[in-house]
């Protein structure tokens, strides 16, 4: 429920696609994957910020590691 509930925030918030996409049977980890489409790459790094400062504000969780790719 915690993360069915994380990504539909991101998605309202930032207009991004966000999904859980690995450890779905480790109840201590969660692995979400986020998608967006944007003008150039200065506007994705914004976005991404946005978004990592967002989950660490509004949950309990801590983000342990990132993995960006901008093509």
């Amino acid at each position: 429920m915690i993360v069915k509930s994380l990504t539909a925030r991101l998605h309202n918030r930032f207009n991004v696609s966000a999904s859980e996409i690995d450890e779905q049977d480790t109840h201590q980890i969660i692995v979400i994957g986020v998608a967006a489409i944007a003008a150039h790459s200065a506007m994705a790094d914004s976005i991404m910020e946005e978004i990592s400062a967002f989950v660490e504000e509004s949950t309990d969780a801590e983000i342990i590691g990132e993995e960006r790719e901008i093509r």
